[in-house]
């Protein structure tokens, strides 16, 4: 009958976490007036029909949000959503 040979145990290595509250940003003031801008990528179908839908009532939202829509944004490339960011967008929406 054959038998199993153990396996050496492994060593762990633990690492200290830094949670120092010197690199932690504090946040600033806003400045008075000051609008986000925020790009929506929005479904055809479902998103861009409510928002379409609100245009028809003639609600609105604010100036600083840009509609974009889309056929669907289970496609949306996560590059999008970062390429915006470096644009300098403030906010990404995504809704399908």
């Amino acid at each position: 009958m054959a038998t199993v040979a153990e396996a050496p145990a492994k060593e762990t290595i633990s690492t200290p976490v830094a949670t120092s509250a010197s690199t932690v940003e504090k946040p600033s003031e806003v400045p008075a007036g000051w609008q986000p801008n925020i790009i929506a990528f929005a479904c055809h179908y479902c998103a861009f029909a409510a928002a379409d839908m609100a245009g028809i009532m003639r609600l609105t939202y604010p100036t600083g949000v840009k509609i974009i829509r889309m056929p669907c944004t289970g496609k949306l490339d996560h590059a999008y959503v970062l390429r915006a960011f470096e644009k300098g967008v403030d906010g990404v929406f995504v809704a399908g």
